[in-house]
């Protein structure tokens, strides 16, 4: 059997709406709740911990800082792995995320999983006076030319002078370095050219957020050809889905979660102008309909081909088939969070069929 790790994703905003976005079942963000479902999950058995890395999202454009918060899981738990979620480097100067990165890692034991990307959300720099690049191959570049700096100041013995297109440092100094060796593992995500060429540089693990198996395939190929064209062995990343999931004992009672959703999600459309063209609107889909109605069984349609829905054993099914492909690794929306029932369930009857 394959090794198989289940990372968990904390509910760090609370976007109910239409498009069922990650944290629907949430009418509002609660932080009191986000590090006790942290703890949870670590008792439960998952092995990595993640946050969203945004400054401005969903229910009131309320969201935690997920640096912040990824800091207090690393004193609230002692075994998962601890990663932001495209961590954005325009956020924070990279020889600054380097020392950050160091830091954790040193005060976690060595936990940390560096994830890397380039932002999508212009409002958010542009709001808080960060600086943005509209062309996303340009934010690949500053991305990459990032990474190199990070990579400096972890190896580098003495002091550190860089000077790129869009970042410098003069005699910079990161001591402590990290705990792992040679470094944190550094992670890429998506499809874009630039990206999978820095995954393939640099990366020890690639994610994609929610694709039907089809598409999947499609963007394994491109990483994989990627890796090609930079010498690299493909087989040496670590393949990841980013992925919701909803999950319950019987389809009765999924129907009846289902419909809370739907019932929460009324007419709130909470994603911001970037995103929102992207996103399907799950909640009035005739499939979701007629499931929750009870007029069919059948698991709605596109939610069952994007996400993993159903009962245990059609949620191991779905598993199986990423698996498969080669996701070895599965990073978690239980759609139903804060409640615990559905990371309670998934824990219990799907952990044992890959451990």
């Amino acid at each position: 059997m394959p090794d198989v790790r289940f990372g968990l994703c904390l509910p760090i905003f609370a976007c109910p709406g239409v498009q069922l976005f990650r944290t629907p079942a949430m009418a509002a963000l609660d932080p009191s709740t986000v590090l006790p479902f942290g703890r949870a999950a670590e008792e439960l058995g998952y092995d990595s911990l993640w946050v969203a890395d945004h400054l401005m999202l969903g229910k009131d454009e309320a969201i935690l800082e997920g640096w912040t918060v990824l800091s207090a899981l690393a004193g609230a738990t002692t075994r998962p792995k601890l990663g932001m979620i495209h961590m954005a480097h325009y956020f924070r100067h990279p020889s600054l995320t380097a020392k950050m990165v160091a830091t954790l890692d040193q005060l976690s034991g060595g936990r940390v999983i560096h994830f890397l990307d380039c932002g999508y959300q212009k409002r958010e720099y542009v709001n808080y006076g960060l600086p943005w690049r509209d062309d996303m191959g340009e934010r690949i570049d500053d991305l990459v030319e990032a990474t190199e700096l990070i990579l400096a100041l972890w190896s580098s013995e003495g002091p550190v002078s860089f000077k790129g297109r869009t970042w410098e440092v003069n005699d910079a100094v990161c001591e402590p370095k990290p705990v792992q060796k040679p470094h944190p593992p550094l992670w890429f995500g998506e499809a874009a050219p630039g990206g999978l060429a820095a995954c393939a540089r640099f990366g020890q693990g690639w994610n994609t957020t929610p694709v039907d198996i089809r598409e999947l395939r499609r963007r394994l190929a491109l990483l994989r050809q990627a890796c090609r064209e930079n010498g690299r062995d493909a087989a040496e990343i670590e393949l990841s889905l980013e992925t919701q999931v909803l999950i319950a004992p019987t389809l009765e009672a999924l129907r009846a979660k289902l419909g809370e959703l739907v019932a929460l999600a009324g007419n709130q459309d909470h994603l911001p102008p970037e995103i929102s063209p992207y996103v399907k609107d799950y909640v009035s889909n005739p499939s979701t309909i007629a499931f929750i109605t009870g007029q069919t069984d059948n698991l709605p349609e596109p939610m069952a081909s994007d996400w993993i829905i159903g009962t245990p054993d059609r949620v191991a099914d779905r598993i199986d088939a990423y698996v498969a492909e080669g996701i070895g690794h599965f990073m978690l929306w239980f759609m139903d969070a804060p409640g615990r029932e559905g990371m309670e369930l998934f824990a219990s009857e799907v952990f044992p069929r890959f451990r």
